[in-house]
């Protein structure tokens, strides 16, 4: 039984990805999901803040030298150049501590020298880059085509820099998902569009060039807040998704499989085997996972291999390439019912008790 996948280029031995958080943030943490069977591993993420932060010490540390001229400016171009060294490390290790493929997550909300910064983790070994952009649309100021320009600029930042693939994770929160995915997505050269935020890079026969994402994401669990009566102020809601949450990343992974121009990765709700092959059944070419793993141990790789495998023995699939998409939209024999059925064959197929 052939578990292996092709995830944005990478080669992967199974479909399972550990996903970004604090089970990945150590090279013990990463070095046990990698002898637990994952896939693939991606990073626990470096916010933008943190790397601001450093760079501020480092610029406040360089005022002591003021006086110095070739010191103070060293330090200065130091500060701006070099951000959390200790990340960095962590992909080196990891790429030398274990042989599966090393993706580094960066959470970002500007498009502030991610791309420098991307560069750097392409030296260091990083298979893939994960943009994970968390911009909390909490402005009553704010259109939504600038929110998407936002993204957009963030990912032509980074894909101008880099030659690794690039993954971007992202939240439903979207007026047309469809329409944004394909945006992101497809590699265009082509004359300006008239629309609000074409952000392509101009060429010289005067057309625009736009290289989009390798993979998105579906979807990025944001922060869950709760309000405690007591204290009358905001506290930490509920922390793991629940297999209930992966209804959403169905739904658009089985409408875009084989539309948009890249691949698609499920993440959020993922807790046992047979939700994993939802996902490759609607279409995505991996599964994230996390949830679970702080549930039930990282030994639920496993486990979830292991369910793969006994249902494709049973439905006679030798590889996942034999059944991926096979419910996607794109594969569906009634395509322009697809849509409407994803509505109301919840509330028409009910039976009354």
């Amino acid at each position: 039984m052939d578990l292996s996948t092709n995830y944005m280029g990478i080669q992967l031995k199974n479909p399972f990805i550990v996903s970004a958080s604090t089970l990945t943030g150590d090279i013990d943490s990463v070095v046990e999901c990698a002898n637990a069977g994952a896939g693939a591993i991606v990073l626990k993420s470096l916010f933008e803040e943190e790397i601001a932060a450093e760079i501020d010490a480092l610029s406040q540390n360089a005022e002591n030298y003021s006086g110095y001229g070739e010191a103070y400016e060293y330090l200065q171009g130091y500060g701006q150049a070099l951000g959390p060294q200790g990340y960095l490390d962590l992909v080196e290790e990891a790429k030398q501590k274990t042989d599966i493929p090393i993706i580094a997550s960066l959470n970002c909300v500007s498009d502030n020298s991610w791309g420098d910064y991307a560069q750097k983790l392409e030296a260091s070994g990083a298979d893939g880059v994960e943009l994970n952009i968390a911009i909390m649309p909490h402005s009553i100021k704010q259109d939504g085509t600038d929110i998407i320009d936002d993204y957009l600029r963030i990912v032509r930042e980074v894909k101008d820099k880099v030659n690794i693939p690039v993954a971007v994770k992202v939240g439903p929160y979207f007026t047309s998902f469809g329409n944004f995915a394909d945006r992101i997505a497809t590699e265009r050269h082509e004359a300006p569009a008239y629309s609000v935020g074409w952000l392509g890079k101009d060429t010289a026969d005067g057309k625009v060039s736009w290289k989009g994402v390798d993979a998105i994401v579906l979807f990025n669990r944001f922060y869950q807040l709760d309000i405690d009566i007591d204290q009358k102020s905001l506290t930490q809601g509920i922390s793991y998704s629940s297999p209930a949450e992966l209804s959403l990343s169905l739904r658009w992974i089985s409408l875009l499989a084989g539309k948009v121009g890249c691949d698609l990765v499920c993440n959020t709700g993922i807790h046992e085997g047979h939700d994993a092959i939802k996902a490759l059944l609607a279409g995505a070419k991996a599964v994230e996972v996390c949830s679970t793993l702080f549930l039930n141990g990282v030994g639920q790789i496993e486990k979830m291999k292991q369910r793969l495998m006994s249902w494709m023995q049973k439905n006679d699939y030798r590889t996942i390439a034999d059944f991926r998409g096979l419910v996607s939209q794109s594969l569906s024999k009634n395509p322009e019912d697809f849509e409407r059925l994803q509505y109301v064959k919840l509330f028409v197929g009910m039976q009354k008790s």
